[in-house]
């Protein structure tokens, strides 16, 4: 890294990827463990917050001192990549951090991801759900004491009719059989997955039709397996919205329903496949006179932003792969992050909001 491309990346400022401090710190080792557990990135030492090039006085020794003070703080420990570069006569000093493959990693036992120009401070289940994620492993894949005997044997019908009708999957005449290729039963164990699409009154649904904020004229609890769940969600959702008609050249009536029935069910199934299952909280789903809204617990998984869901740049990465595998092969979504791009044209004249929290 030369002088003008330092300058360069200092007149973009802070974000997610570059941080500056006029000086070397704790923030600063802060900082840098946030962008170990995020994408990676680099600490600017010698440049103010308002980027004003402030210049530090090292030699060899102080540096080798950054790095040991950083080593010793960190766990796993970091060592990052130092830069010497002169810009406008005074001496800047560039750390950069690599993303860590085994995450996360502790400043002195607490942990940070990198969230647009900031640092976040996580909490007990960012934490858990952040080494999941680095190790490949997913909530839904945990092992459950339900028996393959104890699933619905309804749901497990629906399942063999919708895979084979797509082909995506054509399953034996021994279904428990398919259920240990494709992951759902571990070490002849189903897992929280298997319970869940297939198993009774494992988690809930909860709708409603709101006249007001708070006037209720029609509900519904849902407490089916998943795979059954959709569609009764689905029926519920069509008896509470408008049904227009419009018609064609050649005089035939065409249903034109309140809201783009396909929009719907994608926002339907990624509210089921998405959530946070450690969380008791049902999905919720309200329905108003000109709207609605759809809620499950859990922020959005891997990092992943509000304005990257509007982009078609981002890595789609899920909370529960057995879950988005399954309804993968049943067709009820794609594999690749298509979905949320689909139904956005879908309510192309619609109003979307989307509210997540960003902590």
């Amino acid at each position: 890294m030369n002088s003008d491309q330092l300058k360069y990346i200092i007149a973009q400022g802070e974000n997610e990827a570059v941080e500056f401090k006029s000086s070397f710190n704790k923030a600063a080792i802060e900082t840098i463990v946030a962008f170990s557990n995020t994408k990676g990135g680099l600490v600017i030492i010698g440049v103010s917050d308002n980027m004003e090039v402030t210049g530090v006085n090292t030699n060899n020794e102080s540096i080798q001192n950054w790095l040991n003070e950083i080593k010793q703080k960190t766990e796993p420990s970091i060592i990052p990549n130092k830069i010497e570069v002169g810009v406008d006569s005074k001496e800047l000093v560039v750390l950069s951090i690599p993303e860590v493959p085994v995450k996360p990693v502790a400043l002195q036992g607490r942990y940070y991801l990198r969230k647009g120009n900031s640092n976040h401070l996580l909490n007990a289940d960012e934490i858990v759900e952040l080494r999941m994620e680095s190790m490949n492993l997913s909530f839904d894949a945990y092992p459950v004491k339900t028996k393959f005997k104890a699933l619905n044997n309804a749901a497990l019908k629906l399942f063999s009719t919708k895979t084979k009708e797509k082909g995506r999957y054509i399953p034996s005449p021994i279904l428990e059989n398919d259920f240990h290729k494709l992951g759902l039963i571990q070490n002849d164990t189903l897992t929280r997955a298997c319970e869940l699409l297939f198993g009774l009154h494992h988690t809930s649904i909860h709708i409603g039709r709101f006249k007001s904020s708070s006037t209720i004229i029609d509900d519904i609890l849902i407490k089916s397996p998943l795979i059954q769940a959709v569609e009764e969600a689905m029926d519920f959702i069509k008896k509470n919205i408008r049904l227009g008609y419009e018609f064609t050249g050649d005089l035939s009536r065409k249903d034109k329903w309140q809201f783009p029935l396909q929009a719907i069910r994608e926002l339907l199934l990624n509210a089921i496949i998405h959530k946070d299952y450690r969380n008791p909280t049902d999905v919720i789903i309200k329905i108003y006179d000109n709207e609605i809204q759809f809620s499950n617990p859990g922020n959005l998984f891997g990092n992943l932003t509000i304005d990257e869901l509007n982009t078609d740049s981002y890595q789609p990465r899920h909370r529960n792969r057995l879950l988005a595998e399954v309804f993968y092969l049943m067709g009820e979504v794609e594999k690749y992050g298509t979905g949320f791009k689909e139904y956005a044209i879908g309510l192309k004249n619609t109003q979307i909001l989307l509210i997540g929290s960003k902590t």
